[in-house]
């Protein structure tokens, strides 16, 4: 028994790409084997027809069960933002592009970040597994295989090399107190878990993928990647509701963590336009962020984890009204420890040492700070 793989399947009444279609199944129907040529298969569907395909677009029962834990486990995150995306996109079952692609993102289309992942950019393909079994040979071909030509004498051997001596010398690597080079960094590349408004879930890459933020405030982003964005109430000026926002960015290249920066936007009811409330940068964040209730306030709030100077992470609560912005708590966090078959929300490296901020950078911050709560 074997699945279909991608969302509508051909089943041909021949190999060939243009015979003639005889049915079409939709991904997770069970199909049959019945037969098998090489890498192709005859299956019969649940109404009885059959027809011909590729065995590299059917799915075990192992891996339909996979996506059914990806989908449960994405179901339980929390949504960091909306984001759309302006071309068709696959949806993979790992973050690897030689991963399997079972579902595509229509043109236009919108999902929910709910993690992301960094991963190498050449990550060996998942092991395959083989749904059809090697066909045994025929008596015709097992004796053509045993009438062998005969072996052709070896070569009589070489001799040694002219700078034989030069070769003998020892290596570099030999000599005491040799330091090895440092290898060269593994290229990465940045994945998001989205979850599709079927309830699907998979992995995508995070560069195609487009934060549905209104204009008003992206254009406040200066170059860097929005990485999530969440609303916080909203307020009425001239018969218009506007909304107030937080959101996350990181910088180009940066791929230690989630977003190094965050912000909370209010709409001014005496300029008319979107300000920014706080603002906290140089800093090393993951997700979840997410709304909060401030205990005993009626304060709007959220929350975020962040990486503090002491290496450990923490996650931190602020509080929100009007323009005043507070943190009111600030509590160790512990990831999720990742098993089989498990996802998380985010996946922060090991606990480090902090780079140390320059006194310029340092008092920078403390400005702005201070300017926040004047405001």
């Amino acid at each position: 028994m074997a699945y279909a793989g991608p969302a509508t399947l051909i089943l041909r009444k021949d190999l060939s790409s243009r015979s003639a279609t005889m049915t079409t199944v939709r991904h997770g129907e069970q199909l049959q084997i019945l037969e098998t040529r090489r890498r192709f298969v005859r299956v019969r569907a649940a109404d009885g027809s059959q027809g011909w395909t590729d065995a590299n677009l059917l799915m075990s029962a192992g891996q339909m069960d996979g996506l059914k834990r990806l989908a449960a486990q994405a179901a339980a995150l929390p949504s960091e933002g909306s984001a759309k995306v302006i071309e068709p996109l696959n949806v993979h079952t790992e973050p690897a592009r030689m991963s399997p692609s079972v579902y595509q993102i229509a043109e236009g289309g919108a999902v929910e970040v709910v993690g992301h992942k960094v991963a190498p950019i050449h990550a060996p393909a998942p092991a395959a597994t083989n749904l059809v079994r090697r066909t045994p040979d025929s008596k015709k071909a097992r004796a053509k295989k045993g009438k062998e030509p005969p072996l052709i004498p070896p070569p009589s051997p070489a001799g040694p090399p002219a700078n034989w001596e030069q070769l003998s010398r020892p290596r570099a690597s030999d000599l005491p107190g040799y330091v090895a080079p440092e290898a060269a960094p593994v290229p990465t590349e940045d994945w998001s878990l989205v979850r599709m408004q079927d309830g699907n879930a998979g992995w995508v890459l995070s560069r195609m993928l487009f934060m549905a933020v209104p204009d008003e405030i992206a254009q406040y982003a200066e170059g860097h990647r929005i990485t999530a964005y969440l609303p916080l109430g909203e307020i009425e000026d001239g018969g218009q509701t506007k909304q107030n926002w937080l959101w996350t960015t990181i910088t180009p290249g940066n791929k230690c963590c989630e977003f190094d920066s965050f912000r909370v936007f209010v709409w001014s009811l005496k300029h008319h336009r979107y300000e920014t409330a706080f603002v906290e940068r140089n800093v090393s964040g993951f997700y979840p962020v997410q709304l909060t209730a401030v205990p005993g306030s009626q304060e709007k709030g959220f929350s975020l984890v962040v990486q503090d100077k002491d290496g450990k992470l923490y996650n931190r609560t602020y509080g929100f009204a009007s323009y005043h912005v507070r943190m009111v708590s600030r509590e160790p966090f512990a990831p999720v420890a990742e098993t089989s078959g498990e996802v998380k929300a985010s996946d922060p490296p090991a606990p480090s040492s902090p780079a140390k901020r320059s006194l310029w950078a340092s008092l920078t911050l403390r400005l702005e700070r201070w300017w926040a709560e004047r405001r």
